[in-house]
């Protein structure tokens, strides 16, 4: 068994599309007209074929609540890995991204966390 699609629950689909694409670097892979939404999904472009992260529509009122929860205590939607979490603290920093955690040395790992400017905190990592 494997992680096929994992669901971030955004406030604007275009605006989440442009953003982990232009700014985080994953690819489009899926871009369906579903109505007034849209079946989007994006992948890393190192490993385009595994695990698809959706960018799913918050209009739910159970999301807005669970959404709402997680940013107030600072919990991150979604974790994603990287070679070098201060490097990419610096890039993203130098275009605009805002972080509410700095890099932070956890022992064995390294985190920080971004606004998606969609609703949602993000967790970078990478482990030692």
């Amino acid at each position: 068994m494997r992680i096929h699609q994992v669901s971030i629950f955004v406030d604007d689909q275009e605006k989440a599309l442009r953003f982990y694409t232009d700014v985080l670097g994953f690819v489009k892979r899926y871009d369906v007209p579903m109505g007034e939404d849209r079946w989007i999904t994006v992948v890393s472009p190192e490993a385009p074929g595994e695990t698809e992260l959706v960018l799913e529509p918050d209009r739910h009122p159970v999301v807005n609540a669970y959404k709402a929860g997680l940013a107030k205590d600072g919990i991150p939607a979604v974790s994603f890995a990287v070679d070098d979490v201060q490097a990419e603290y610096d890039r993203l920093g130098k275009i605009g991204v805002l972080f509410t955690q700095q890099p932070l040395d956890m022992g064995m790992s390294v985190t920080a966390v971004l606004d998606d400017t969609c609703g949602n905190l993000v967790q970078i990592v990478h482990l030692k």
